[in-house]
């Protein structure tokens, strides 16, 4: 696995005023270890994550496997050896009113989900403030904390923190882990 995945702790940052979606993803020592533009226009989700901001060696390959999908499924694909990491699939109507997806292996069992903080704060989200108050979620696997990401209050540029201190050593492939930070900042991400 390549060493950008090595990390208990990254930052994700996107500028709120740019044309299409950068996201730059930094190490606990800000260094940056990864980098992806979302390609503005396109139906189908196809992000790539690059190991910097050259685009010269692909990471990630995160794909939705359909072109409009209330419930959509992104396959997550190790760009250096070819390998089906994972699946994330979003919870259709029930992440209307607050983010929930689930996580399933290569084999496409369910072992996880990710899920917003609480309901009653997703609510305040989404009718009255907006980006002024920042999301977290938390995510589990076998029903246990793996991982935390929690949104950053900024008023110039999106930041997620990313926490997979949480885990135990095998929980949660780093991989599949960062593939659910950027899709919770592209997609939900939105909603701001």
């Amino acid at each position: 696995m390549h060493p950008a995945f090595s990390h208990a702790r990254y930052t994700l940052q996107r500028k709120f005023f740019s044309i299409a979606n950068q996201f730059r993803i930094f190490n606990p020592d800000g260094e940056l270890v990864m980098f992806t533009r979302q390609k503005m226009f396109k139906l189908r989700e196809d992000i790539r994550i690059y190991e910097d901001e050259s685009k010269t060696r692909e990471l990630l390959l995160i794909d939705a496997r359909q072109v409009i999908d209330f419930a959509a499924a992104y396959d997550v694909v190790d760009a250096v050896s070819g390998e089906h990491v994972g699946t994330l699939r979003r919870k259709g109507f029930s992440s209307m009113v607050r983010d929930r997806w689930q996580i399933l292996d290569a084999g496409g069992r369910e072992i996880g989900k990710v899920e917003e903080d609480s309901l009653g704060l997703a609510m305040l989200r989404r009718i009255l403030l907006g980006s002024l108050l920042p999301q977290s979620y938390t995510v589990f696997i076998h029903d246990q904390p793996a991982a935390e990401f929690r949104q950053k209050f900024n008023l110039l540029r999106y930041v997620m923190e990313i926490d997979f201190s949480l885990q135990r050593s095998e929980d949660v492939d780093p991989r599949l882990g960062l593939a659910a930070a950027v899709l919770l900042a592209a997609i939900e991400g939105k909603q701001d």
